[in-house]
């Protein structure tokens, strides 16, 4: 994990395999209170706050790492909001202009990855489309639970690595019931 003085944007090797922990009941807890707190000290500039990633889904394996998306009217004007965050003892790690102006937090007190977005950006509703599914389907949690659990024995170099790894399994639950929407035919999950 990063420290405070991690330079911003510095990937760290990880050189191991990834650490899984059985679902946790505290995870929606520990989100409520990091969303309380960030919409305290945004207020309004706070326009969305949602709970997402494998510790928003119920029964699902995940690295303990609670993941928050963040809309802001504009994520690339961070004197909006990374002021007040950063005196609140979040810490500023990534910077990602060219996908979706992203950027990413780290808490003060809690281990989170907050994720901010300009209002509207379509990543926004695919990472909330795919925590949707997770939630409502056993079939595709139980299928992405298994792609997870077999990658994480792996070593990798770098945790995005295995991130990246878990990217044609996310596709396909994301797009498949999309699709089905569309008037595609697809079997019954």
């Amino acid at each position: 994990m990063p420290t405070d003085d991690t330079p911003l944007g510095a990937i760290e090797p990880h050189n191991a395999p990834i650490t899984l922990t059985e679902y946790d009941p505290q995870w929606p807890l520990l989100y409520q209170r990091e969303a309380e707190r960030i919409h305290s000290l945004l207020g309004p500039t706070a326009v969305r706050i949602e709970h997402a990633g494998s510790t928003s889904v119920p029964g699902l394996v995940a690295k303990p790492i609670i993941d928050i998306v963040l809309a802001v009217p504009d994520s690339a004007d961070e004197p909006a909001y990374v002021p007040a965050l950063v005196a609140a003892g979040y810490v500023l790690r990534i910077r990602e202009p060219q996908w979706f102006e992203h950027r990413l937090l780290k808490g003060p007190d809690t281990n989170i990855n907050l994720h901010v977005f300009t209002v509207g950006a379509a990543e926004i509703d695919r990472m909330l489309r795919f925590r949707d599914r997770l939630r409502s389907n056993d079939t595709e949690r139980e299928r992405y639970a298994a792609r997870k659990r077999e990658l994480a024995q792996q070593t990798w170099q770098r945790v995005q690595d295995y991130a990246d790894a878990k990217t044609e399994v996310i596709r396909t639950i994301v797009d498949e019931p999309r699709q089905a929407d569309d008037g595609d035919q697809l079997p019954t999950l």
